[in-house]
């Protein structure tokens, strides 16, 4: 696991970091500022933490935002030197990767007795706590299936159809969290052997791996490519944006993960981080993602346009600590296979 995922921070792009505020030092009243890793997309970052700073405005919050593959292997190869005072928002796959190297310290934020149980670890205090629920889903551009004549989307094995060839564009799992529920949920529900050759046929219509989540959403949208292989929340704000799309849950059903947040282990840990945990799962906030995802850790009843009518229906079994522990394993033979 660590071999692949180093190899990745090395092989793809920089490290791009989005600061919020100020990015070092503290705050007018002494304040001392935090380091927060994400895999949120930038535009969520941005409305959540506008939520921060007016109740904390002293505290400035330094972002450093990228895919859930890459923010792991940053973690992973820093080590106990990193500098990210905590996580927010990653995969829980990833994160019980980085607890097996105790990298995550302990920690049971206020308002925890809220999260639903599926949702948080199971031990006490806590090293991880999920905020919402994330799937596959296929993005279609409606109006390029139109004009190519393509057949409709229902099910994965429609997406193996040799009309499809060179129109679907995938996200990498060596570097996305999308990327590797994708793979591990076809495994988990089909068998290695079976997931495998169908992934064999897929590749075939696999026009690019996007080091990305969100990414093949938005290049379906845009026009690039008639179908992308991505997450529900990307293909809803893809949507909601005006582009003719249509997104398409499959009726086996999605693989999917937890986007959690967790404490990052230091000798001296940062009181605001924290703080910052506590403030990640409070209501005002959980309210706000309750308008971007179908499923959060806290229930709601509110189902987004774009999403599926029963969306934890739509969820293919999944044991997070399986996935984790065989990643490694599964990644080095998705990359022997398709790079």
């Amino acid at each position: 696991m660590k071999k692949i995922l180093i190899k990745t921070i090395l092989t793809i792009i920089v490290i791009v970091t989005l600061s919020i505020g100020l990015l070092t030092g503290c705050g007018k009243n002494g304040s001392k500022g935090i380091t927060v890793y994400t895999a949120l997309e930038p535009e969520q970052v941005e409305r959540y933490l506008a939520l921060w700073k007016e109740k904390h405005p002293d505290i400035p919050v330094n972002i450093v935002r990228e895919s859930t593959g890459v923010i792991t292997a940053r973690l992973l190869a820093e080590g106990v030197n990193t500098t990210a005072d905590l996580v927010w928002g990653t995969a829980v796959t990833s994160l019980l990767v980085l607890d097996e190297l105790n990298l995550l310290e302990p920690y049971t934020p206020a308002g925890l007795n809220r999260i639903h149980r599926q949702f948080r670890d199971d031990v006490n205090p806590p090293k991880w706590v999920g905020l919402n629920a994330w799937e596959l889903a296929i993005v279609v551009n409606t109006r390029l299936a139109e004009q190519m004549r393509l057949p409709e989307i229902k099910s994965y094995q429609d997406l193996i159809r040799p009309e499809f060839k060179g129109q679907i564009v995938m996200s990498n799992p060596t570097s996305s969290g999308t990327g590797f529920l994708a793979i591990s949920g076809l495994i988990q529900a089909w068998g290695e052997q079976d997931a495998f050759k169908y992934l064999d046929q897929l590749h075939v219509n696999i026009a690019q791996y996007i080091h990305s989540g969100s990414r093949p959403a938005r290049m379906a949208g845009a026009g690039e490519f008639a179908v992308g292989i991505s997450f529900g929340y990307a293909g809803v704000n893809v949507l909601n944006a005006g582009n003719p799309v249509k997104i398409v849950f499959p009726v086996e059903g999605s693989g999917w993960d937890v986007e959690a947040n967790a404490l990052v282990k230091h000798k001296n840990i940062n009181p605001n981080a924290k703080l910052f945990l506590d403030w990640a799962i409070s209501n005002e906030v959980m309210t706000l993602m309750a308008k971007d995802y179908a499923i959060i850790s806290t229930g709601s009843n509110v189902i987004p346009k774009g999403y599926s009518r029963n969306p934890m229906d739509q969820l293919l079994p999944n044991d997070f600590k399986w996935a984790a522990k065989n990643r490694d394993r599964i990644l080095a033979e998705w990359q022997r296979r398709y790079e």
